[in-house]
């Protein structure tokens, strides 16, 4: 058993474009370097530098979630800027737990693959682990994170719960989530959808809103791919939830990450604001897309 960490550069095509190759190149080496002695310095063990990124194999889940805090400390308290201009530089990191198989340097096995997924959907200064991790950890870190909720992770067949890591204390959190906002529960919260020219509102005391091919539907979509009653939303435990319902399935794209979270007879928490795809993937000819935000 091992602990991986993917801890990916956010932005960094855009670093390239602005600096040129050879600057950037240098630039992100530099970065990545200096970040690979903090992991070291908690018991992790550096696999690979990948271009903007790194990838660490930790023997403790403790060492690993503490390494990835300190680094998005030291990033925020002391911000560095590629070139001396421009956004500070900004981490998105995933971390997952299991079995890890060493081959010649490099590792494979399913905690390396859903650890690289996790990076993929965090948003800038975003940690996010599993409940396998979660479990793991002490009770102080424990504390530290919140659930995001059942998702499916892509090449993977089967739920994940996910957390987020609120590692921002000293803030009253508003943190990332798929590069988006996600604020704390709150009884002012509402849900904007739109489709077709068709807006709606849900707070939390309204009831469940559906979505689908019926005429009944209170958002109805007339799409060949969207089932009768495709999927449904209502506010539950503190959150807005989507339920799929469908028989093609439906896909979550949060703010501006492109890999959607896609739900086939499952549900997931909407946070922020993006675009919900029914019966296929956004990149479908006129897919059915129905626009949402989360307010308050």
């Amino acid at each position: 058993m091992a602990t991986v960490v993917f801890a990916d550069l956010v932005g960094s095509t855009g670093i390239f474009e602005r600096l040129g190759d050879e600057t950037a190149g240098r630039f992100v080496t530099q970065l990545t370097t200096a970040l690979s002695k903090t992991f070291e310095q908690h018991n992790g063990r550096v696999i690979k530098m990948l271009g903007d990124g790194l990838f660490v194999l930790f023997p403790d889940e403790g060492d690993a979630i503490t390494s990835c805090i300190a680094i998005q400390k030291r990033l925020v308290e002391k911000p560095v800027y590629p070139g001396g201009l421009g956004s500070p530089c900004q981490m998105q990191m995933g971390v997952e737990s299991g079995e890890v198989v060493e081959i010649e340097g490099d590792c494979y096995g399913d905690a390396v693959n859903s650890a690289a997924r996790l990076a993929d959907l965090a948003g800038a200064d975003q940690i996010l682990t599993t409940q396998r991790v979660r479990d793991a950890l002490s009770l102080e870190l424990q504390h530290d994170l919140r659930s995001l909720g059942p998702m499916y992770l892509r090449g993977k067949d089967k739920v994940t719960e996910v957390f987020r890591v609120e590692w921002q204390t000293e803030k009253d959190t508003e943190a990332t989530v798929m590069g988006v906002s996600m604020f704390k529960a709150s009884k002012d919260a509402s849900l904007e959808i739109s489709y077709g020219g068709k807006t709606l509102e849900l707070q939390p005391r309204s009831p469940r809103l559906s979505l689908g091919r019926s005429t009944t539907a209170d958002m109805p979509v007339n799409d060949s791919r969207v089932s009768r009653v495709h999927c449904t939303i209502e506010w539950r435990g503190g959150q807005f939830v989507l339920s799929d319902a469908s028989s093609f399935g439906t896909w979550v794209y949060m703010g501006n990450q492109t890999e959607p979270v896609v739900l086939r007879r499952t549900e997931c928490y909407l946070v922020g604001q993006g675009v919900i795809a029914l019966g296929c993937d956004r990149n479908a000819e006129e897919a059915p897309l129905v626009p949402f935000a989360v307010k308050g």
